[in-house]
């Protein structure tokens, strides 16, 4: 058979379509009631009905993992990958008290590789279905020219929903003396790769399967780096369910404690961390004292071990630590919407 023109130039439509043919089968397990249009169409279709809320506010967010798809081409597994994007976008909404209820999402390359893509859409449905969010479309494009040998580009979107009286304003309802709990990270999650591969590969030359020096385990680098970003809606979910009163909360992604917590501050206000009041990892470590750069920017690049903060009011401090696994960091004190990073006593 005579390879057609287009394929030639590098987008094989034909392939195409015989990957996309087994998506159906993949993301009905990710299917919601209100679902009502199949895979394939031109759009997504989700029946709007909330009947459990007053208000119902739609809420949406759109990320990416950045270059953590670098790492995860070296190691050349690409199943965990798509896990990062929904669990990212779930936690951004989240912030806001929102229940994740579908997801779309892009996928950029050069070329189109079967086996890269199954393990992508993997990871993809296995974190929509874990969190009742259904994946309701996406897009896949071949870009020669654009991206380059194996290289892709991962985003995605993701709608949510709250009830207007529960939703989490961290800036109308946070107020001195508040406690700051941080909730732990697997590790970089999906932020700081960009630093972390130029310390590692570039000014280090190490390699993927080198282990990571002053751990005691032998988990190597390329392990440690690809660990899968954490989805805390869990835990916001038990925390409520508990009664606690959750007044703020901060996604710690790009940017950092030092970025990220001010967007739900009061103006009038500082979030205090206390360093040291958590256990740094062996892999933060590593990259600290190679970095050999500030703690205000090492705390602005990386979560450093801490990929969510909940502010709660201090007499529920003990109810929110007996309902998830986290440290009290910090305190809401005077200011002007900044953080600030104090040794602990």
């Amino acid at each position: 058979m005579n390879t057609k023109a287009y394929a030639k130039a590098g987008v094989d439509v034909d392939l195409g379509n015989k990957v996309k043919s087994g998506i159906e089968a993949m993301v009905s397990k990710t299917r919601r009631p209100e679902v009502i249009s199949s895979v394939g169409g031109f759009g997504g279709l989700f029946l709007a009905n909330f009947p459990q809320m007053k208000e119902p506010v739609l809420v949406s967010s759109v990320d990416g993992v950045g270059t953590k798809l670098k790492v995860a081409g070296l190691l050349n597994r690409h199943d965990t990958i798509g896990e990062d994007l929904v669990n990212h976008c779930i936690n951004d909404i989240a912030c806001i008290g929102a229940e994740p209820i579908f997801f779309l999402d892009y996928i950029g390359t050069s070329r189109l590789d079967p086996h890269m893509f199954k393990q992508i859409l993997e990871g993809l449905t296995r974190a929509c279905a874990a969190a009742n969010c259904a994946l309701i479309g996406g897009e896949t494009a071949q870009m020669p020219g654009i991206y380059h040998g194996s290289d892709y580009d991962l985003v995605g979107c993701i709608v949510g929903v709250v009830d207007r009286a529960q939703m989490i304003d961290g800036k109308a309802n946070i107020n001195v003396g508040d406690k700051i709990i941080g909730l732990p990270s697997t590790g970089l999650h999906t932020n700081g790769y960009s630093l972390a591969r130029e310390l590692i590969f570039n000014k280090l030359s190490m390699r993927v399967g080198d282990l990571i020096p002053g751990q005691r385990t032998k988990e190597t680098i390329g392990q440690a780096l690809l660990r899968t970003h954490v989805s805390y809606l869990p835990d916001i979910r038990a925390l409520r369910a508990a009664g606690v009163e959750l007044k703020g909360i901060a996604h710690i992604t790009g940017g950092g404690l030092i970025d990220n917590l001010p967007r739900v501050l009061p103006e009038t206000m500082d979030a205090e961390i206390k360093l040291g009041s958590w256990t740094i990892s062996p892999l933060f470590k590593f990259l600290a004292s190679t970095a050999g750069v500030p703690d205000s920017e090492l705390y602005q690049v990386f979560n450093m071990g801490i990929g969510m903060t909940i502010v709660v009011r201090e007499d529920q401090v003990k109810k929110a630590l007996e309902t998830v696994k986290g440290k009290i960091i910090g305190e809401i004190v005077p200011g002007e919407g900044v953080v600030k990073l104090v040794k602990k006593k």
